[in-house]
């Protein structure tokens, strides 16, 4: 299953990593259909306790980099749960602001963003199962409960043990005073 979880990886970064690039290279015309998400993200970015970049050419920059960065360690495998979970954040603005289908009135435009609408969406989920994906391994709450299980287990033990010593040490006291000597 390891050669089909690599390429499936890289399958799914490819996208990811040229247009991050992209973004990253030349953001002017992505800032332009950006500008309607990044105009609503900016009054969030503004209170955060770190100063923040608010324009839409910056953000649709930094975007690509995550991508792009994210997209390489997903294809690497790398880090690769974190990295599909980072891009399935990067995902959704991204769609929203390129590909609002239901804000165009020619037929057929409308049609092509849809498509692309659903596209990301796709890749939204195949995002999602790659963050999921624990690749054969148990999850991590499945080892937590096993480990803790194990614990209180191993406790119980000891104070059944602890006990049973405190009975015999009894035992062999009561014994040794009735002795002669």
């Amino acid at each position: 299953m390891r050669p089909v979880r690599t390429a499936a990886r890289a399958m799914l970064s490819a996208i990811f990593v040229a247009n991050g690039a992209q973004a990253l290279v030349n953001p002017d015309p992505l800032a332009i259909r950006a500008k309607r998400v990044t105009d609503r993200v900016a009054p969030l970015l503004e209170k955060a306790p770190v100063q923040l970049p608010t324009d839409a050419r910056t953000l649709v920059r930094v975007n690509g980099a995550v991508q792009a960065l994210a997209g390489l360690l997903l294809a690497s495998g790398r880090g690769s749960r974190g990295a599909a979970a980072l891009l399935a954040g990067t995902l959704v603005p991204t769609t929203l602001a390129g590909h609002a289908f239901w804000e165009h009135e020619d037929p057929a435009e409308r049609r092509t963003q849809r498509l692309h609408f659903l596209k990301n969406m796709s890749m939204l989920g195949g995002l999602l199962l790659a963050a999921a994906d624990t690749e054969g391994r148990p999850s991590l709450r499945y080892r937590t409960e096993h480990f803790t299980k194990d614990r209180r287990r191993s406790i119980r033990r000891g104070i059944r043990a602890a006990r049973r010593d405190a009975r015999i040490a009894m035992k062999s006291a009561a014994v040794g005073r009735r002795l002669p000597g």
